[in-house]
């Protein structure tokens, strides 16, 4: 059996949350969730398995962009998905590897759509070694 794709929900509305949680976790995946940006930064450093973030745009504290721009230097190699309740505008600028409009997406569309961005997580696999920090190559010298 395949290990279960973890992905992280940030959304202050508690039943938002609650709801994306139900859907997720009935199609097989675990879910970790923050209520803000500064709970899903804890999370997303302290948790390497995660494979796919999920950010609402409109947060208190930090936008979903801002959000997703500082994860995205702690671990570029995970897809970010931005949900938002409007119509993106196009060409407008985000740091996400996708955006969805909420409400002109349903429940099917959203899961299609979540596992597709969860299988491009790219970068180190698990197992795999991992290359020799400079400090541990000046100690070697």
């Amino acid at each position: 059996m395949r290990p279960k794709k973890v992905i992280l929900c940030v959304e202050e509305n508690e039943q938002e949350l609650s709801v994306l949680r139900f859907l997720l976790i009935t199609n097989g995946y675990r879910v970790l969730s923050a209520s803000n940006g500064q709970e899903a930064i804890a999370l997303f450093s302290s948790a390497p398995q995660i494979d796919l973030v999920m950010a609402n745009t409109r947060m208190p504290q930090m936008t979903g962009n801002q959000l997703v721009e500082r994860l995205k230097r702690i671990a570029s190699y995970v897809p970010m998905i931005l949900v938002d309740d409007a119509q993106p505008v196009n060409g407008e600028i985000h740091a996400a590897d996708a955006r969805i409009a909420r409400r002109n997406c349903s429940a099917q569309e959203l899961l299609e759509r979540i596992k597709i961005m969860s299988t491009r997580k790219r970068g180190p696999r698990k197992g795999a070694q991992r290359f020799a920090q400079d400090s541990e190559l000046a100690v070697a010298s």
